[in-house]
C-alpha cells in the first residue's frame, strides 16, 4: 500500500522559514521523482518544485524559486521542501507526490498533476503578515 506523509507545516512570520518533509512507504522511493504542489484556498493546485529520483535534478517553479529547496533521502524514504523568506501569498496546503513514470527525470513536464500517481494528504503553510 502506497502512502505519502506529509509534516512540517505550520504558521511562520512573514520572512520566516519552514522545512516540510514527506515520508513515502510502500514503492521503490529512489526510482521516482517526486513533486511538491500548493493549493491556496479558492485557487488551483499549483506546481511548487519537482526532484528526480536520484536526487541530482531538480525543476522549479517561478513562484517560489531562489527561495526554496527541494531535496531526498533515499536511505530514509523522505522528501524535503526547505522554504525560505516566506509570504503571505505562500499561505497554502503543501502537498508531496510521486511520478507516474520510473525513472523520468524532471523538466517542464513535472509541473502537471497528471503526471504524478500518487499524494500524500498535505500540511497546511499559514504565513502571518
Amino acid at each position: 500500500q502506497v502512502q505519502l506523509a506529509e509534516s512540517g507545516g505550520g504558521l511562520v512570520q512573514t520572512g520566516g522559514s519552514l522545512r516540510l518533509s514527506c515520508v513515502v512507504s510502500g514503492f521503490t522511493f529512489r526510482l521516482y521523482a517526486m513533486g511538491w504542489f500548493r493549493q491556496a484556498p479558492g485557487k488551483e493546485r499549483e506546481f511548487v518544485g519537482a526532484i528526480s529520483g536520484p536526487g541530482g535534478s531538480t525543476y522549479y517553479s517561478d513562484s517560489l524559486k531562489g527561495r526554496c529547496t527541494i531535496s531526498r533521502d533515499n536511505a530514509k524514504n523522505t522528501l524535503y521542501l526547505q522554504m525560505n523568506s516566506l509570504k503571505p501569498e505562500d499561505t497554502a496546503v503543501y502537498y508531496c507526490a510521486s511520478d507516474r513514470a520510473i525513472s523520468r527525470d524532471v523538466g517542464a513536464a513535472s509541473r502537471f498533476s497528471v503526471n504524478y500517481a500518487y499524494w500524500g494528504q498535505g500540511t497546511q503553510v499559514t504565513v502571518s503578515s
